[in-house]
Formats: C-alpha cells, sequence, structure tokens
C-alpha cells in the first residue's frame, strides 16, 4: 500500500497544487498512464472544470488525470488505473457521492489488494481515514453513512491551525479535536498542518514538510512531531 495524504492543495500567495507538485512526481515516477481522479469534493463548479484544473498541473510532469465521472463502469475503471487521485473540496458531499457510486469498496480493494497508489488532498486525504468525522468542512449533505475507506487506521485533520483569528472568541481547533478524542478515546487525530503531508508505505508512515504535525490521544499531552521524528506509531 502507497498513499500520499495532502494537508491542502495550495499555499497563499502561491498557485494551484504548486508546493506539493515535486512530491507527487517522486511519488508516481513515470509508470502511471492511467490515472483516475474522484472530483467529487467539487460543489460550487463543475467536475469538467476541477479535472482541466488538476491536469493544468500535472501535465507540468508529463502526466494527466481522467476523472471517473467520465465513466459508465466506475468501480470498474477505478481497479483499472495505475493511479488515484482524490480532490479536496467539500467531504460530506464527497463521501455521499463516493457511497451513492459504491465507490469505497472499488478504492480500497485497488490500493490494498491491487497496491495501487493513492494520492488524496485535504477531503481526499480525509476519505483515507476510517470516518470523515475529522473534516473541517461544513454537513452541507447527508453522506449516507461517516464511514470511509480505512486506509489508515487513524484520523486527519487537514488544514489544522494553532490558534483562532484575532476576535474570534469560539474554540480553537485543538479544543474540536479534544472532544473527538474525548468520545472516542482509541483513536488517534494527527493536525496536518498546511504545506504538510504524510508519506505511507504499508506500515511506514513519514510526515513530509517543514511543519510538524500536531497528534492528539486521549490521555496525552498533544504533542508536535517533526518530518524526521518517528510516527510510526499511528499505524498501530
Amino acid at each position: 500500500m502507497r498513499l500520499l495524504l495532502i494537508s491542502n492543495s495550495t499555499m497563499a500567495g502561491e498557485p494551484y497544487l504548486q508546493y506539493p507538485m515535486p512530491e507527487i512526481e517522486k511519488f508516481l515516477g513515470n509508470n502511471a498512464a492511467n490515472i483516475i481522479f474522484i472530483p467529487y469534493a467539487a460543489v460550487t463548479f463543475s467536475y469538467d472544470t476541477y479535472e482541466n484544473k488538476v491536469n493544468e498541473q500535472f501535465n507540468k510532469i508529463n502526466l494527466s488525470v481522467k476523472s471517473i465521472h467520465r465513466y459508465k463502469n466506475q468501480q470498474a475503471a477505478i481497479e483499472a488505473s495505475d493511479a488515484i487521485v482524490v480532490g479536496g473540496g467539500n467531504t460530506w458531499h464527497l463521501v455521499r457521492k463516493m457511497h451513492e457510486l459504491n465507490l469505497m469498496e472499488s478504492i480500497r480493494k485497488s490500493v490494498i489488494a491491487n497496491k495501487t497508489p493513492y494520492i488524496g488532498w485535504s477531503a481526499g486525504s480525509n476519505v483515507a481515514c476510517p470516518t470523515l468525522r475529522t473534516t473541517n468542512d461544513m454537513p452541507i449533505i447527508d453522506p449516507k453513512g461517516f464511514d470511509t475507506l480505512g486506509l489508515v487506521p487513524f484520523q486527519i485533520n487537514p488544514h489544522y491551525l494553532d490558534a483562532n483569528p484575532d476576535g474570534h472568541a469560539g474554540e480553537t481547533r485543538a479544543q474540536r479535536i479534544e472532544e473527538f478524542i474525548e468520545i472516542n478515546p482509541n483513536d488517534f487525530v494527527v493536525g496536518l498542518r498546511e504545506g504538510s503531508m504524510l508519506f505511507v508505505e504499508n506500515n511506514y508512515i513519514q510526515l513530509i514538510g517543514k511543519n510538524p504535525c500536531r497528534i492528539f490521544k486521549k490521555g496525552s499531552i498533544a504533542k508536535d512531531y517533526f518530518n524526521k521524528d518517528d510516527i510510526n506509531f499511528l499505524m498501530g
């Protein structure tokens, strides 16, 4: 199993997908002629538009994606793919579509049994976890079940922030995650800061990026881990 789970697609002031593209290129190599893109986290723009936007960047490394919405038999397309890419957007909408179209088991089988490489950013990283429950997104639609792919045994909170904006007196992101681990004491949650990603190969995991991730677990003080640190305990 090979996964690249990215916190965010775009850094402030940079073009779309610029910062993760070197890692995406390294991850995929030159043997991915048939890359399937899952665009269903898009809500306010079309799947065609999303596919084109991703291809603008993938073409720069001599690769291209084809959106799953173009296939009649989407399960077969996933199982025949060289790589699977799941874009960010609204996690609730993404999960709803994945359940409606019976894509969960097809993706899981491809990644685990067929060893198809998997890349996700933001919502695409959320759905690699056991559930969507640590997304930041507004629940705009009934997802028809919170369970997701379960490719990793821990939860991810993408776009993790350390503090609230000035003048905002609501809960911090850390407080929200502490609520989650209070109810789910056996789960680790990785607060994945922007500009960071997790590389997973079988039971090995490594943080990539300059920013540390923050790992939460009930009964332990939340702790920052840097890219040189061993975080393989997350894989159980």
